[in-house]
């Protein structure tokens, strides 16, 4: 079976106050072209569909419209993310079983034996999966966790042991005869992250050991907008768009594996082309930025400028008449205190935090209470 892994749309997601809802329509359309092209069977949709719990009605409706297109002869498999409201986006999950396209929050209803790819049995967490080959994929589906959303009360239990019990909470009906995935959106040790990602769930509290995953089979995951692979089989598969300035030389792509039986092939990335491109141009001079900015058409663009005075208004013009997509313009002036500004403006919620505490003890935060910081933000945020 031919299953296509993307994650991370954040759809509604603005860059500096820029829409870019349009590029989020042609990346999505790339996607379904891809499908049709390699004849894809399951799409996986690993959170963070949304990119914040109250999107505007625009972006619903590329979702919905984007599912739909995309359950077109194969199922869709989609969870929420720490940036979704998984109720809200679950509350359409028993008409959108009905095109094949399957939301995690609540239990699936099985679909008749119709389809390309169909139900042969579901449940709270999991999804088992049949083509008319008779190849059967089990899918242990754990949406963003945490204790609000699955309803359960604090105790000592540390957040990588309830993760633990989650997930085997999810493998309770795997019989062992299928091909294995775990969908999940959750940030693994190790994993390297991005500007656009929430610092408050990755100061190290929601951190999950690559020891709570299975060995076998694939991990498909969403949460960090980079593409990477940890320990072979976990694969997050990366954001479809350049959504921060660190990500500027970073290609964007889905994941497109087998399963076999119960084997399962590495995956391959297939390249998306869709989309403004985000650069970081640098320059001592207003005539070199202007000049620059003028090679980057098409392009969002951060400019850090450095020079000995502040810029003129009529200079600040200049410089967005050179480049409509300037979204950010840093000017660094050659004094201590400026240096100072703009390098406390560029600090993670945690690092200020610790700024702070310096600033009324004679010592750094202990990394419980930091972690406590971040949890306690964390909660606020959702």
């Amino acid at each position: 079976m031919k299953i296509l892994h993307t994650s991370d749309w954040h759809l509604g997601k603005r860059l500096v106050e820029r829409e870019r809802l349009p590029e989020q329509i042609e990346i999505l359309d790339e996607i379904a072209g891809i499908c049709e092209e390699r004849q894809v069977e399951v799409v996986l949709v690993a959170g963070d569909v949304f990119d914040t719990y109250l999107p505007p009605a625009e972006a619903e409706e590329v979702f919905f419209r984007a599912v739909k297109r995309l359950a077109v002869g194969r199922a869709v498999v989609v969870i929420s993310g720490n940036h979704d409201d998984g109720v809200r986006l679950a509350a359409a999950a028993p008409i959108a079983a009905e095109e094949g396209v399957y939301i995690f929050g609540r239990g699936i209803p099985e679909t008749g034996k119709d389809r390309p790819v169909f139900v042969a049995d579901s449940g709270e967490n999991f999804l088992l999966l049949e083509n008319r080959a008779g190849e059967r994929v089990y899918i242990n589906v754990l949406p963003y966790p945490n204790e609000a959303r699955l309803k359960e009360d604090k105790t000592e239990e540390s957040y990588a042991e309830k993760t633990k019990r989650w997930i085997d909470a999810g493998d309770s009906h795997y019989d062992g005869a299928a091909a294995h995935i775990l969908l999940s959106h959750l940030f693994v040790t190790g994993g390297r992250v991005s500007e656009s990602e929430r610092a408050i769930d990755l100061g190290g509290a929601r951190a999950v050991p690559v020891e709570n995953f299975p060995e076998e089979g694939y991990v498909a995951l969403g949460h960090l907008h980079r593409r990477q692979t940890i320990r072979g089989n976990i694969h997050y598969s990366g954001a479809p768009l350049q959504y921060s300035f660190d990500e500027a030389n970073t290609e964007k792509c889905v994941l497109l594996f087998e399963t076999h039986g119960k084997s399962v092939s590495p995956p391959e990335e297939i390249m998306l082309t869709r989309g403004k491109k985000l650069v970081r141009l640098e320059a001592n001079s207003l005539a070199d930025a202007l000049l620059i900015l003028g090679k980057n058409p098409g392009k969002f663009v951060e400019l850090t400028l450095h020079l000995t005075s502040p810029l003129t208004a009529t200079e600040t013009a200049e410089l967005s008449a050179a480049n409509e997509g300037l979204v950010s313009l840093k000017v660094v002036l050659n004094t201590e205190a400026q240096t100072e500004l703009v390098r406390r403006s560029e600090m993670s919620a945690e690092e200020l935090f610790t700024q702070y505490y310096r600033s009324r003890y004679p010592e750094d935060p202990a990394p419980e209470l930091k972690e406590l910081f971040l949890e306690i933000l964390g909660e606020a945020d959702e």
